[in-house]
């Protein structure tokens, strides 16, 4: 009999954990009778951007606003135009496509690497047609996307680099000379380098805070991140419904802003991000190191630890139903991400190449039937994780 569970991710975990704090920082904004664009999102939009290495932050609704208001600002300045293509992975949750839909412009579904789930670069030349522009990378997971390859690509291409990071909260890349640089050094230390972090690297990056994200609020929130001046402030403005001073609208905007108490909700919770992360990969080295089933299949930790925030451990089985029901009877919780690929869902169920374009996308409908995430998370206890492998190598 089954006396305790193995929860998929505890929530409980980190909002105990931090209970007096995250209390007083709502008490605060109470107090304070400022719940909109006051002096609590305005430094986290500061604090975050410094921590990704970014110079500007303007914090958004949630992860999709950010998404797609990165892209209408660029279509405002000019950098892109409505119609134009952009590439996008053709695994990930389907708000990266709808975020280039809502934009005006085209997806271009690419196949993902088998082994690291993420864009297949040796793809991205197929791909590309006379009306592509820019690519879209997914660090699906907390896997960073290979973006030194993108953006070379891009670069040789004449094609802009955007980011959907809504899962890689504090992912690293290597940029060092092969060094990752010591794990006693702070994350200020290492930000001295600053093309050391990700986000230079592309022109800006969108993030999402929902409650289960590495680092999320206890609600909907978002930002874009980036080091562009004038795209910060087009994001800005379009979020508070075009304006940037009251009553004068310059743009068609919507109303889309980090509210407050989310705001005071994750300046507490950011310092314990690193850790977090560190606790994740711990976890990680172990389901990757002591899965032995031949049944199962687990991506490898890449060659630079950093880059890697484990959002989610997905492991691959052809019978995934029968794993998932296997588990659940040895009480481990699982999920599936995503079962639909976007190019399968009804909402693009014969397209036109104007909506969406994609030729046949083998990987991603095989990762589409065949993943299943198991538990994860900074609250996971080692007797937890034993369990959860134990179950997972007995499964026949």
């Amino acid at each position: 009999m089954i006396t305790k569970k193995v929860p998929f991710y505890s929530l409980g975990y980190v909002t105990e954990s931090l209970g007096r704090d995250l209390l007083s920082a709502f008490g605060g904004v109470l107090e304070s009778n400022w719940f909109i664009r006051g002096p609590r999102s305005e430094r986290f939009e500061g604090v975050f951007a410094k921590y990704c290495g970014a110079q500007f932050g303007v914090g958004t609704g949630n992860g999709l606003d950010a998404l797609t208001l990165m892209l209408r600002a660029s279509i405002e300045l000019g950098y892109l135009k409505r119609g134009d293509e952009v590439i996008v992975p053709a695994n990930t949750f389907i708000a990266t496509v709808l975020a280039v839909c809502a934009a005006g412009l085209v997806p271009v579904l690419v196949d993902p690497d088998r082994e690291t789930c993420n864009l297949d670069v040796s793809l991205l030349e197929g791909a590309c047609s006379e009306r592509t522009r820019a690519i879209l990378a997914v660090h699906l997971y907390g896997r960073l996307a290979d973006m030194p390859a993108i953006c070379e690509f891009a670069k040789a291409k004449g094609l802009l680099v955007f980011e959907d990071a809504a899962q890689a909260h504090g992912a690293e890349l290597d940029e060092r000379r092969g060094s990752t640089g010591s794990p006693t050094e702070t994350r200020d230390e290492r930000l001295e380098t600053k093309d050391e972090r990700k986000v230079a690297r592309s022109t800006a990056a969108a993030y999402s805070f929902y409650p289960t994200k590495n680092l999320g609020a206890l609600g909907d929130g978002g930002m874009v991140v980036t080091d562009d001046a004038e795209l910060a402030r087009t994001v800005r403005m379009l979020g508070n419904y075009g304006s940037e001073r009251k009553y004068v609208n310059k743009y068609v905007g919507v109303n889309s802003r980090l509210d407050e108490v989310q705001a005071a909700i994750l300046l507490e919770k950011l310092p314990h991000l690193d850790g977090w992360n560190a606790r994740r990969r711990e976890i990680a080295a172990r389901y990757c190191s002591e899965i032995k089933n031949p049944l199962v299949r687990v991506t490898p930790v890449p060659a630079n630890p950093l880059s890697h925030v484990w959002h989610v451990f997905p492991v691959f089985c052809e019978r995934r139903d029968e794993l998932q029901s296997f588990l659940s009877a040895r009480g481990v919780e699982t999920l599936v991400h995503y079962p639909i690929p976007p190019h399968l869902q009804e909402a693009f169920t014969g397209a036109s190449d104007s909506l969406l374009r994609h030729g046949v996308l083998p990987v991603a409908e095989e990762l589409a039937r065949t993943e299943l995430s198991i538990p994860m998370g900074p609250g996971l206890g080692d007797d937890d994780v034993s369990r959860v492998i134990e179950a997972l190598n007995e499964f026949v």
